[in-house]
């Protein structure tokens, strides 16, 4: 019994992360796009930033976030595929 609630807290804590990542791919997204509206006004710190933390932090942010996407992706398939092979027993 407390393997399985530590597996759900794990889940959760999981989850969290990954939803914090998810907004932290989106906050970067906008301050991008808001970098490049800058630039072309002449400011360019902002795009230099950007560039800055780009390979360091953003890189990463945005793997984390395709592995993510395709785990979840192949672990539903396999779940459903599972379960109809249970089905057909």
């Amino acid at each position: 019994m407390t393997e399985y609630k530590s597996q759900i807290r794990l889940k959760e804590i999981v989850d969290n992360l990954l939803l914090v990542n998810l907004f932290a791919v989106i906050f970067f997204a906008l301050f991008f796009i808001f970098a490049v509206i800058m630039q072309i006004n002449g400011i360019y710190i902002f795009l230099n930033f950007i560039q800055n933390i780009w390979n360091p932090l953003i890189v990463p942010l945005i793997t984390i976030l395709i592995v993510s996407s395709l785990v979840n992706g192949i672990n539903s398939w396999w779940r459903r595929k599972w379960l109809s092979q249970e089905e057909d027993i």
